[in-house]
């Protein structure tokens, strides 16, 4: 049969094949089996005018010179460290760049070894002693974490428990992701920036399989009562999952030591700047749980010449083995991300990234306190100890004042109607002074 009798080369069936099967479901056309509007359907044309690269270039560059050009100071979940050139000229090298998944250990053994090295530092830094090769984001991380709950807790239940602060796009994942289960969601109270012990009690019953904390939280409060959030989520048969990032893990409190069953959380603060949406989830739990982990692990082994040799020793998701015994459908993986984070954190060493980690805490800090001496603005809003980040009260209404910043220069979040949020690193603490003066002017 010719490729032309056979229809598209990608497709596995003639073209009499196709009607036959529109016939059998009873449309004319395989358009029919799609409800795409009419104002985003493909009419054939792209309407773009084709043209060269120097006009091209040119055209880019008058569309890019309408951006604001601002200084950032924004946070929640998105986080911009200085990352070393070298992270780059390494990560850029085309055995890296272009590797794919590492299905050949026997081309592939620098960056599965590299990637064995990203598992080693999650290990050390959340006291858990599995970790995956990464995860997409640490919504998902939450989300797989769940679904893990769900398969390994005995007890019946099938309520997660989240912080009635989290970010509404993690929710929305997680929700996402639990929509075929019988798992539902719901929130516990925070107070002060803190979780609500006392009300998370209450909400803690035999039918609540997991429970999410963040340290940090969203708002930048360092969580202060994690070993007795541990102990009343284990006194209920319940797994706790703990959400934090690389750069907070270095100097917090280890997770494992407070009780957390699952790590998730963002590990792209190292290796990559700001991105507003590509992320690198990390995931670590306790060996009890090692065949319910998601994505892939890289272990050590041996060659037939007894050296030291790298693979791939778990993948437990549905491109790998029968899909029902997958415990997750997670496929395009993160790896060179997590390449560039474990070079970025291998650089800094574990002296540079609790260095680092304490650079956030006083920064913000001191930050918080000259804001604090502006008439008009209250900071932090909580009474705690803040990282990167913290909320700040503002007398005249929130968007006013972000307004009014966002034209002398400065970007900041508006989360409530008089609270706005400022995040500080060392990428734009030179400009804190400046940050302060337009403060003074429009608060």
């Amino acid at each position: 049969m010719t490729r032309h009798e056979q229809g598209s080369p990608y497709a596995p069936h003639t073209s009499e094949e196709t009607a036959a099967m529109l016939d059998v479901v009873g449309v004319d056309s395989e358009e029919a089996l799609f409800d795409i509007p009419d104002d985003v359907a493909f009419t054939g044309e792209f309407g773009i005018d084709s043209r060269g690269e120097r006009e091209l270039r040119g055209e880019l560059s008058r569309l890019f010179a309408k951006n604001d050009d601002l200084t950032e100071f924004l946070g929640r979940g998105h986080y911009d460290h200085y990352v070393p050139s070298l992270v780059d000229n390494l990560s850029l090298r085309s055995e890296f760049l272009t590797s794919y998944t590492q299905y050949q250990p026997e081309i592939t053994q620098g960056f599965l070894q590299v990637l064995f090295e990203y598992q080693s530092m999650l290990v050390e830094l959340t006291g858990l002693p599995i970790a995956n090769c990464s995860m997409y984001d640490a919504a998902t991380g939450i989300a797989e974490a769940a679904r893990l709950a769900n398969r390994v807790r005995q007890a019946s239940g099938t309520t997660v428990l989240v912080p009635e602060t989290l970010r509404a796009g993690k929710y929305g994942v997680v929700e996402n992701y639990v929509g075929g289960t019988d798992l539902t969601l719901d929130s516990y109270p925070m107070d002060d920036g803190n979780v609500d012990v006392d009300a998370l009690a209450d909400a803690v019953g035999d039918d609540t399989v997991m429970v999410y904390v963040e340290n940090p939280t969203v708002r930048g409060a360092i969580e202060e009562n994690l070993a007795d959030i541990g102990e009343l989520v284990h006194d209920e048969d319940a797994l706790f999952c703990l959400g934090s990032d690389v750069v907070a893990l270095s100097l917090l409190e280890e997770p494992a030591s407070v009780g957390a069953d699952v790590v998730v959380g963002e590990a792209e603060v190292l290796g990559l700047p700001t991105s507003f949406g590509m992320g690198l989830g990390i995931f670590a739990t306790r060996e009890d749980y090692l065949r319910q982990v998601p994505g892939r692990l890289v272990g050590i082994s041996e060659d037939a010449s007894d050296r030291r040799a790298y693979t791939l020793t778990l993948q437990t998701r549905e491109q790998h083995i029968r899909k029902e015994r997958a415990t997750s459908n997670i496929c395009t993986n993160q790896a060179w991300v997590a390449l560039r984070a474990a070079i970025h954190a291998a650089s800094l060493g574990p002296s540079g990234l609790v260095d680092l980690a304490e650079d956030c805490v006083r920064d913000a800090a001191e930050l918080a306190a000259r804001l604090d001496d502006v008439s008009g603005i209250q900071a932090p809003v909580h009474d705690r100890h803040h990282f990167r980040e913290f909320v700040a009260h503002t007398d005249q209404p929130a968007a006013a004042v972000a307004e009014d910043l966002e034209a002398e220069g400065f970007a900041v979040h508006v989360v409530g109607e008089h609270e706005i949020q400022v995040c500080v690193t060392e990428t734009n603490a030179d400009h804190v002074d400046a940050l302060v003066a337009a403060f003074e002017e429009v608060a």
